[in-house]
């Protein structure tokens, strides 16, 4: 079941945390971050980009500290990387992610 969780900056912005399954199809689960203006932003970001059933129930799974900093120094402020409880990866822009997904 996916998870996630959001945390509100001092400026306004939000940064949302969503554990989704992979949109390449291989059974992993992928980490999405997000800033925007908001939640609901945030989840239309997503959705644009083809990930068409992204929803934001609760908070159970709110951005770390380390994660918040990763999407904040970002220039397009959403980023991915495989679950966490994989081997450590860096995060990847969401080019690199939609570019696998579309020549598998």
């Amino acid at each position: 079941m996916p998870g996630g969780g959001f945390c509100k900056l001092p400026s306004g912005s939000v940064v949302v945390a969503l554990s989704l399954p992979s949109p390449v199809g291989d059974g992993t689960s992928v980490r999405f971050l997000v800033h925007a203006a908001n939640r609901a932003r945030a989840l239309t970001r997503l959705r644009n980009l083809g990930l068409r059933a992204v929803y934001l129930r609760g908070n159970a799974e709110p951005p770390t500290p380390d994660e918040i900093t990763a999407v904040l120094h970002h220039p397009d402020g959403l980023l991915w990387r495989g679950d966490p409880g994989t081997a450590p990866e860096l995060w990847h822009p969401i080019r690199a992610l939609l570019g696998s997904a579309r020549t598998a």
